[in-house]
C-alpha cells in the first residue's frame, strides 16, 4: 500500500534551479520543504523568506541529523554532488540529484555503490526532458519500427554565456567543480535525449575547444562528437555556449523509412514514406500537450521539472521504480566524459557501463 504520510525535503544549493525544485514539490499534497541549505546564507535566507522555510543552514550534514527529513534535493555544483549523495544515503533519506550526477567518474561510481546499498531508497537524477510529450513518443515511435532501420540521429546546441556568468560563480568553467562546460552543463539535457531515444551509446570521437573564454574558463565552450549507436546507428553532437543567440536546439531522426526534425522541441519535418503512417504521426504529435511551466523555471528548463518530481515522489510512495535512476542518469555522464576523453586522449572511446 502506498505511504500517505507527509514528505519532508530538503534542498540543498539555493541557486538558479532551486526554485523550481521547491515548485515543483509544493504542487504535491503532503510535501513540505522543511530545510534549506546554501554555503551562502544570504541564498538560504532570501529563498525562506520566499518560501515560508523555517531551517536554513550552511551545512547539509546539520539537515542529514533530522530523523523527520525525508528527502534530499541536490541543487549544488556538480563536484559537490558525489560527496552530499553517499552522505544523505547513509542517513537514510531519497535522493534527487540534478544533472550532472556527478563531475567524474570516481564520483559516479562511489555514488552508484553507495546507492547500491539501500535498495529501500529511491536515488535518482534529473533529466526533465524526457517527460516534455514529444520526446517520448519519438523513442516509443523509433522503438516500433516506424522509422525503418535507423541511420542517423544528429543533435546541434548552442547557447550563449557570457563571462559574467562564468565569473558569478567560481566553480563554473572548471574541471575540477563544474567537469567541463557547454557539455556537461547546457547540452547535457539534449546528450541525454539523444541516447534515450536511441536506446544507448556504445562509443563516441570527439574534439572540443575554447574558443571565446579563453581568459575567463579552463573548459571548453564549443564542442563536437560522432557517435555510434548499440543499435548501429549513427550520429553527431555539436554545441556552443559562446553563440549570440541565448538558446537553441535542434535534432534530427533520419531512418530508411522516415525522417523527423525538430526545433527547440518543436516539429519542422516529419515525413515518412507510408502515406498512412505520415498522416497518423502528425496526427499524433499535434495532440501532444506538455503541462505548464514550474513558477520558478526559466523557460529553456522546459514544462516538465513538475512531473519528473512528481514521479520522484509516486516512486518513494508507492514503492516502485523511479523513471531515471541514478545508474541510468549515470550513464549520460559517462558519455559527455567519455566525448572529453576521446579529444584528450586522441582516439574513439568505448562506454563500459556500470
Amino acid at each position: 500500500m502506498a505511504s500517505t504520510k507527509t514528505l519532508n525535503v530538503a534542498i540543498v544549493g539555493c541557486g538558479v534551479i532551486a526554485p523550481t525544485h521547491i515548485d515543483s514539490f509544493k504542487l504535491i499534497p503532503g510535501v513540505k520543504i522543511k530545510w534549506l541549505c546554501d554555503l551562502v546564507p544570504a541564498k538560504a535566507k532570501a529563498l525562506g523568506e520566499k518560501y515560508d522555510v523555517e531551517y536554513l543552514t550552511t551545512d547539509y550534514r546539520e539537515l542529514l541529523a533530522d530523523p523527520e527529513l525525508d528527502i534530499v534535493s541536490i541543487c549544488t555544483d556538480h563536484g559537490s554532488h558525489a560527496k552530499i549523495a553517499v552522505a544523505a544515503l547513509k542517513a537514510g533519506k531519497h535522493v534527487l540529484c540534478e544533472k550532472a550526477l556527478s563531475s567524474s567518474l570516481d564520483g559516479l561510481k562511489k555514488m552508484l555503490a553507495e546507492g547500491r546499498k539501500h535498495p529501500e531508497l529511491v536515488f535518482g537524477g534529473v533529466f526533465q526532458h524526457r517527460f516534455d510529450g514529444i520526446y517520448p513518443y519519438l523513442k516509443k515511435l523509433i522503438a516500433s519500427g516506424a522509422f525503418g532501420s535507423m541511420l542517423i540521429s544528429n543533435l546541434h546546441v548552442q547557447c550563449l554565456r557570457p563571462d559574467s556568468y562564468y565569473k558569478a560563480d567560481a566553480w563554473r568553467g572548471t574541471w575540477a567543480h563544474e567537469g567541463g562546460a557547454v557539455l556537461i552543463n547546457q547540452a547535457i539535457h539534449f546528450i541525454d535525449l539523444l541516447a534515450w531515444i536511441n536506446d544507448g551509446v556504445d562509443s563516441v570521437s570527439a574534439s572540443y575547444a575554447n574558443l571565446a573564454h579563453k581568459k575567463t574558463i579552463e573548459t571548453e565552450d564549443t564542442a563536437t562528437a560522432s557517435i555510434a549507436f548499440k543499435s548501429g546507428a549513427l550520429g553527431s553532437i555539436s554545441a556552443t555556449c559562446a553563440s549570440h543567440i541565448e538558446w537553441d536546439s535542434a535534432f534530427n531522426f533520419v531512418g530508411t523509412e522516415g525522417t523527423i526534425s525538430l526545433h527547440n522541441g518543436a516539429p519542422t519535418r516529419i515525413s515518412f514514406k507510408d502515406a498512412k503512417l505520415q498522416k497518423r504521426v502528425e496526427a499524433e504529435i499535434a495532440k501532444i500537450k506538455d503541462a505548464a511551466h514550474a513558477a520558478g523555471g526559466k523557460a529553456y528548463y522546459g514544462p516538465s521539472h513538475p512531473a519528473l518530481i512528481l514521479d520522484f515522489v509516486k516512486a518513494i510512495r508507492g514503492k516502485r521504480k523511479y523513471s531515471i535512476p541514478a545508474e541510468e542518469a549515470a550513464r549520460t555522464v559517462e558519455l559527455v566524459l567519455s566525448i572529453y576523453k576521446s579529444h584528450d586522449e586522441g582516439r574513439r572511446i568505448k562506454l563500459k557501463g556500470f
